[in-house]
Formats: C-alpha cells, sequence, structure tokens
C-alpha cells in the first residue's frame, strides 16, 4: 500500500516511515499541508493518507476540507494530539477514516492502517451486489445499473457495511463502532448525515428507496424483501411444525 504521512515532525515521522515501511508498505514522508496537498492533487493520490492536524503553511482541517469527496479511493487516517470530540468529529465529517490521538502506540497504528488496507480489498469476493447496485471493493467504485455513483471514502464504507449486513436493520450505535470507530454515546448524528449524503447520490442514479429506514432500530438494505421472505416462508409451513417451532 502507498502511504502518505504528513507530519512536520521529523523525528516522529521517520519513526513512522521505518514501522509501515517493515510492514511492507511504500512510505513518502511530507513535513506541511499544502505541499502535502499539492501532492495529492497533481500526483496519484496515496492508498492512505496519514495526516497530522497542526501542520504549517496548511492546517490538517484544511487539507481535509480541500480533498473532501475528490479522492474517493484515498483513507485518511488522522494523527493528533488534539482530543477534542467536537473537533474529532469534525474530521470524520469531512472524510476522515480513523482518528488517533497522541501519544499512541505503534502498534496500534498499523493494526489501524491494516484494518484499513483490509477494507480496501475487502474480505472474500471483492463485488457486493443487491437489486442493481454493483459495489467493487478493490477498484472502490460503486454503479447502479449503468450509472456511476462517485463516493467519498466514508460513504463508500458505510455503504460497504451496510451491503455486507444486507437484510438485517443495522443500529446507529453498530455503525458508529464499526464505520466511524467513535462510541456509541458519542452524541453525534454523524450516520444520520452520511445515510442522507447516500440517498441523494443513489437518487440521481435512479435508485430511491435502497437504504431503509427501519423504524426503532436503524438502517438496511434489503431489511423489507427478507422480512416479506420470512412472512411467506412462516404462512407456508405446516401447522404442526410452527406449533413446535413456538415450543422450542
Amino acid at each position: 500500500m502507498k502511504v502518505m504521512v504528513a507530519e512536520d515532525d521529523f523525528a516522529l515521522s521517520m519513526f513512522l516511515q521505518k514501522g509501515l515501511e517493515l510492514e511492507g508498505h511504500a512510505v513518502q514522508c511530507i513535513g506541511d499541508g499544502a505541499t502535502a496537498l499539492q501532492l495529492i492533487q497533481e500526483e496519484d493520490a496515496p492508498d492512505l493518507l496519514v495526516l497530522d492536524l497542526g501542520l504549517p503553511r496548511l492546517d490538517g482541517v484544511d487539507v481535509l476540507r480541500a480533498l473532501q469527496g475528490k479522492v474517493p479511493n484515498m483513507s485518511i487516517l488522522i494523527l493528533t494530539g488534539r482530543s477534542h470530540l467536537s473537533l474529532k468529529i469534525e474530521c470524520l465529517n469531512l472524510g476522515a477514516d480513523d482518528y488517533v490521538i497522541k501519544p499512541f502506540s505503534l502498534y496500534e497504528l498499523l493494526a489501524r492502517c491494516r484494518a484499513l488496507a483490509r477494507r480496501r480489498v475487502g474480505v472474500g469476493t471483492g463485488v457486493l451486489q443487491f437489486a442493481g447496485l454493483r459495489m467493487d471493493r478493490i477498484l472502490r467504485s460503486v454503479t447502479f445499473g449503468l450509472q456511476q455513483v462517485d463516493l467519498t471514502a466514508k460513504e463508500f464504507t458505510l455503504l460497504e457495511y451496510l451491503l455486507q449486513k444486507k437484510g438485517r436493520a443495522v443500529s446507529r450505535r453498530e455503525l458508529l463502532e464499526e464505520v466511524w470507530h467513535m462510541s456509541p454515546d458519542a452524541g453525534t448524528n454523524v450516520v444520520d448525515v452520511y445515510v442522507n449524503y447516500l440517498r441523494r447520490k443513489m437518487a440521481v442514479a435512479g435508485s430511491t428507496d435502497m437504504i431503509e429506514t427501519v423504524r426503532g432500530e436503524g438502517y438496511g438494505i434489503g431489511v423489507k424483501k427478507e422480512l416479506v421472505r420470512d412472512g411467506i416462508k412462516r404462512a407456508s409451513a405446516p401447522v404442526g411444525s410452527t406449533a413446535l417451532a413456538g415450543a422450542a
């Protein structure tokens, strides 16, 4: 995986480079936000950007804002000493995939990078499909019918998770923990905001009801279809077998 480390602390940058290279990644270290942004926009973007927020010339939050929605195939991991919850939420809303607070364990950071890499490639098949929707997890592309759907990295991850859990409702708490790596008690509406983002983009592509709201439970894909299928099965089951199932 190609990794860019945007960090102005030279010693820390070299420390990260060594650890990431030992994991087999190709690492490029940049010491300021303006140069990092320029390289990402003008050259081949890295697979992963490790971004410090306190960068000279251009703050990390401004880098995030400038990149929002423009490099959907690039994962972004924030590495910062700023621990304010409001800032963390802002960064995640701007498209960051993970948020690590300094001081940190290198082993934890590398594990988070591996997790982001797994999301890029996917587990098992690289393609997820449902009712005209096709997600290629290796190429990081989404189509509905013949229409390309352009998603940010976080929108892609959210849709991917819902597709992996298709047929059941996924709670907001679960999505906060699994997609945003946030406490379910964080008191944020980031899940609802991103579901709305996805719905708007899917509607433009021609799908108006792909992501369902399941009252009292959360969101899901294919939930109603699964409920109908279960209802048909129960209605067609022999009376005796239904009674036994209830007794069990």
